[in-house]
């Protein structure tokens, strides 16, 4: 019986309303929530990474959330090895898991089962952090080593040289009781929900998180490095306005959004709908999986 389970992946950029739509299909049919976010991983990082909140969760097992404090390594590779165990967890207590997010490489990483490179080595990675974005190029094209997609990201750019450029194998369809639905949502749409979810974070207090995530593990802790975090700081040294802040941050998130499709339209095997038809289309299969 559970490995007749379906494994429901819901993918879209930020703000399309896959989250919502997990959770009521999960209430319905029995399921869990796997959130395949990069994230939301991180403990604390409640606010400024959109987490589900405790009301949500509590209709819904959620796994995925607050796995490691922000500092520690967790990569693509550590929440590979996690979901599929929650997954085994999930299908052994006759539920559905639902695989949900919006970081590409957690989904596919799964998904096309990635069998990711060693893990990396301390020194060297000390090594090349030093280095410039110039001087990390010069080192691929002077070794060989292919450009990670996103060349101008720091970290990809050492996760590539520490792979010495290969990536490693994986399936070319994917795994057998996977359905992958991705939510398709029109872009002026899209930009307003993300600048609603933006006055969200605000109002929730996100700028006090930031406050208290700072003193707590350090700005220049590798998970305050991204998302919203970066601005609140320029806004705590006097370096934007409470506005400008704002309107920066749905500009970043809007960035964000586009990068997720770019990845995500990749994938020929995503069923792209929009929320209304998903949800119609996975109640459909979820009915016809459990009277099989």
């Amino acid at each position: 019986m559970a490995t007749k389970l379906p494994l429901v992946v819901i993918v879209g950029p930020t703000a399309s309303g896959k989250t919502s739509l997990a959770i009521k299909l999960a209430r319905k049919y029995q399921g869990e929530i796997i959130c395949a976010d990069s994230r939301t991983v991180y403990r604390d990082m409640d606010v400024g990474t959109a987490k589900p909140t405790s009301a949500e969760r509590a209709l819904v097992p959620h796994w995925g959330l607050d796995v490691v404090s922000p500092g520690e390594r967790f990569t693509a590779a550590d929440f590979k090895r996690y979901a599929l165990a929650k997954i085994a967890e999930i299908r052994a207590r006759g539920h559905v898991p639902f695989l949900v997010g919006g970081t590409g490489l957690y989904v596919d990483g799964v998904v096309f089962d990635y069998e990711f490179g060693s893990v990396a080595d301390d020194s060297e990675r000390q090594r090349l952090d030093v280095l410039s974005i110039e001087e990390l190029h010069e080192y691929c094209f002077d070794n060989n080593i292919k450009l990670p997609e996103n060349d101008k990201n720091k970290r990809h750019i050492i996760r590539a040289i520490e792979r010495r450029g290969k990536n490693g194998r994986r399936r070319s369809d994917p795994i057998s009781t996977s359905v992958i639905v991705g939510i398709s949502t029109d872009r002026d749409l899209l930009r307003t929900r993300i600048e609603h979810r933006a006055e969200q974070l605000f109002e929730n207090g996100v700028v006090e998180e930031s406050i208290m995530l700072g003193k707590r593990y350090g700005w220049d802790s590798e998970a305050m490095t991204g998302n919203i975090y970066p601005l609140v700081r320029r806004y705590l040294d006097k370096e934007l306005s409470m506005m400008e802040l704002q309107q920066r941050f749905v500009i970043l998130d809007w960035r964000l959004a586009k990068r997720q499709l770019t990845w995500l339209k990749r994938n020929k095997f995503i069923q792209w709908k929009p929320l209304v038809e998903a949800e119609h289309y996975l109640s459909e299969l979820l009915v016809e999986s459990a009277n099989s």
